[in-house]
């Protein structure tokens, strides 16, 4: 056993919470940004601009009325399996004949997963990466030996469990979507909050609700919770943190707060509060969807994708007449939600716990 646990240290398997849970999901998200997330928003910025070579179809797969035709856009989507495998092998330490070796298992595992592919393929590419890296440099035909094991484990894997991963985050996500349509109020409060944390925690809140294809009035909560998170430790730690500090956390992200939070907890309360309070006035009220890529209702203002979201949510709702058109009313509620209400609630709560001695201003301080 000793020398097992030594030939796996030798080998850089570390099995833990951290290596599986932050670092290959925090991984897993920046795999879905490079692919399906700047795909969608490259077609989306083509279609509203009209510009010419982001609409042109550039790759053609099939013939006749078969034929798949892919824009640059739509390409980059397409390739979201892969992307996910190879960002995790990454955040995994693969060796190079590994990492390249899981871009057909990714593709595999995410064509066999259906909706929830990108979950399939986060469960599939930790087995395939792990089981590559065991073989890796073992053998004088490391070439053949060390890509056959981590292609073939890696999709017999998937052929295993691909389809009942994907079938079960479907239900899942189906569940949650059905449920803040029948209970709004309470279910906007229950998602904003969870995603939210989610967000802020070093796991990757994108790539929970993309796992679990969050969309349509739990994705539009989901944003709530993110952007109740972002904009309001982004504003409320102003005076402390100054431009630099609005910018690093409300366009790019509340985890760097995660220091201070394990620190004073305290300081965590009214961002998570706000976000109680805009959950439900997103779903209730203003009705607000998330009908775009489902990666992007764990995004939040993080580079405005959520919003972005948001608006190719609306665009696709009008083109296939779901919606007659985009109304003043809709951009209110997106304004209010997405940063009016949670700069302004999370002030008010944080001012109230600074009058009461329960956080202090180096509280909210970052090491920028």
């Amino acid at each position: 056993m000793k020398e097992f646990k030594l030939f796996l240290r030798k080998k850089d398997i570390v099995v833990s919470g951290k290596r599986y849970g932050i670092d290959a999901l925090g991984a897993m998200a920046q795999g879905l940004f490079c692919t399906l997330l700047v795909g969608t928003i490259l077609n989306t910025v083509g279609q509203q601009f009209n510009i010419g070579f982001l609409n042109e179809i550039i790759v053609s797969v099939g013939s006749g009325e078969g034929a798949m035709h892919y824009t640059i856009g739509g390409l980059a989507s397409a390739m979201v399996g892969p992307g996910i495998a190879v960002a995790i092998g990454f955040a995994l330490h693969c060796p190079t004949m590994v990492l390249f070796s899981l871009i057909p298992v990714g593709f595999a595992a995410n064509a066999m997963a259906g909706a929830g592919g990108p979950l399939a393929v986060y469960f599939v590419t930790i087995v395939a990466a792990e089981l590559g890296k065991l073989v890796s440099k073992e053998t004088k035909i490391d070439i053949l030996v060390t890509p056959g094991v981590t292609v073939l484990a890696g999709i017999m894997f998937a052929k295993l469990v691909a389809a009942p991963i994907g079938s079960a985050a479907q239900a899942v996500g189906y569940a949650v979507m059905m449920a803040t349509e029948l209970q709004p109020f309470f279910m906007g409060i229950v998602v904003s909050v969870i995603i939210g944390m989610a967000l802020t925690l070093p796991i990757s809140s994108a790539a929970i609700c993309a796992g679990f294809g969050l969309t349509g009035l739990a994705g539009g909560a989901a944003v709530a919770g993110c952007c109740a998170q972002m904009v309001g430790f982004a504003v409320m730690s102003f005076k402390e943190n100054g431009w630099g500090g609005l910018v690093a956390q409300g366009v790019g992200t509340s985890m760097l707060q995660m220091p201070n939070i394990v620190k004073k907890p305290a300081i965590w309360i009214p961002p998570t509060l706000a976000s109680a309070i805009t959950g439900p006035v997103a779903t209730c009220i203003f009705r607000l969807q998330m009908n775009g890529a489902a990666v992007s209702s764990g995004m939040g203002s993080c580079g405005f994708v959520g919003q972005i979201g948001v608006y190719t949510g609306w665009v696709n709702d009008v083109a296939i007449g779901a919606k007659t058109a985009i109304t003043a009313f809709d951009w209110l509620g997106m304004i209010l939600v997405c940063f009016v209400l949670p700069a302004v609630l999370s002030c008010i709560l944080c001012g109230f716990m600074k009058k009461k001695g329960w956080i202090e201003s180096e509280d909210l301080k970052l090491d920028l």
